[in-house]
C-alpha cells in the first residue's frame, strides 16, 4: 500500500491551481459581478424592512390567502409572524427570507429550463446525473470555500453557494414531470399537427406542473438550509444569532433563532405547495 499512497494525484492542488488563476485574471470580474448581486439583494432587502412590520404581515397574508383562499393559512401565517417579531428576529428572518427567494429564483430560472432540455436529450441527461450528484453530496461547507476567496466575506458567497447546492431538485424534478408525461397525450397532440413548442407549452408543462412545483418546493427548503449555514461566511440572516448562541453556549438564544427558522420554513412549505383539491375553505 506504501506505493499507493506514496504518489498521492494532486487533485487539492490541481484546484488550488485553478483558483488563484481565475483570481489572477478575473478578479475585476467577480467584483463587479459581486457588487452587482450586492446591491440587488440589500436593496430588495432593505425596502422590505422599510414597510412597517405589520404591512408587511398583511401583504404576507393577502398573498397566501390569494394563492389558496384558506383563512386557516392566513391565521398561520399572521400568527407565526407576529412571534417572530415578538422574539425580536424580524430583521434577520427578513434577510433569510430575500436570501432564500433570490437563491429560488435563480435556481428556478436555471434548473427548469435546463431539466426540460435534459428530458428531452438523453445524452444531455447522462451528462448531468453524475454533476448533479456531486453537487448533492458533496459537503455544504465545502462550497463556502472557493466562494468565499472569489467573492469575499458577505451575501455574494452565501448566495452562489445556496444555488449549487439547490439547484439539483428543480433539475431532476422537471426532468421526471417531462419525462413521465403519456406517449398517448403527445400523440394525441402531435395528430392536431401541434408543434413541438406547443406540444411543451400545452401538453407537457401543464402535465408537469406538479411534479415541477415540488422541485420548486423543495428548492426553497434546500436554499433554507444552506442560508442559515452560508452565516458562517457573512451572509446575512437568521444563521447569525444561531452562531452566536453556538460560540456563546447560549440556550435561549438559540432555541428563538432555531424557532424563527422553523417557522419561515414551515410558512414557505405551506404557501408554495400547490393546494389539493378541496382544501380550500
Amino acid at each position: 500500500m506504501e506505493w499507493l499512497t506514496a504518489n498521492k494525484l494532486p487533485l487539492g492542488k490541481w484546484i488550488k491551481d485553478r483558483v488563484e488563476w481565475l483570481l489572477d485574471h478575473a478578479t475585476h470580474i467577480f467584483d463587479a459581478f459581486s457588487e452587482a448581486v450586492e446591491w440587488l439583494i440589500e436593496s430588495t432587502i432593505d425596502g422590505m424592512l422599510w414597510l412597517h412590520p405589520l404591512v408587511l404581515v398583511a401583504i404576507f397574508a393577502a398573498i397566501a390567502f390569494g394563492l389558496h383562499r384558506s383563512w386557516k393559512l392566513v391565521l398561520l401565517v399572521v400568527a407565526s409572524l407576529l412571534l417572530v417579531i415578538n422574539l425580536g428576529y424580524w430583521e434577520d428572518t427578513i434577510q433569510t427570507l430575500g436570501l432564500v427567494l433570490f437563491a429560488t429564483l435563480v435556481c428556478v430560472l436555471l434548473g427548469i429550463p435546463l431539466g426540460i432540455l435534459a428530458a428531452h436529450r438523453p445524452w444531455l441527461q447522462q451528462v448531468l446525473r453524475p454533476l448533479l450528484d456531486l453537487m448533492q453530496t458533496i459537503p455544504t461547507f465545502v462550497y463556502l470555500i472557493p466562494t468565499m476567496i472569489m467573492f469575499g466575506l458577505g451575501v455574494v458567497p452565501g448566495l452562489i453557494s445556496t444555488v449549487i447546492f439547490a439547484l439539483p431538485a428543480p433539475v431532476r424534478l422537471t426532468i421526471l414531470g417531462v419525462a413521465s408525461v403519456p406517449k398517448p397525450l403527445i400523440e394525441a397532440g402531435q395528430s392536431f399537427g401541434a408543434t413541438r413548442w406547443q406540444l411543451l407549452w400545452k401538453v407537457e408543462l401543464p402535465h408537469a406542473l406538479p411534479t415541477i412545483m415540488a422541485g420548486v418546493t423543495q428548492c426553497i427548503m434546500l436554499s433554507l438550509s444552506m442560508v442559515v449555514i452560508a452565516a458562517m461566511v457573512g451572509a446575512p440572516g437568521l444563521g447569525i444569532p444561531v452562531l452566536r448562541a453556538l460560540n456563546t453556549v447560549n440556550i435561549a438564544k438559540g432555541f428563538e433563532a432555531g424557532l424563527a427558522i422553523v417557522i419561515v420554513a414551515i410558512l414557505l412549505d405551506r404557501v408554495c405547495k400547490q393546494p389539493a383539491t378541496g382544501e380550500r375553505s
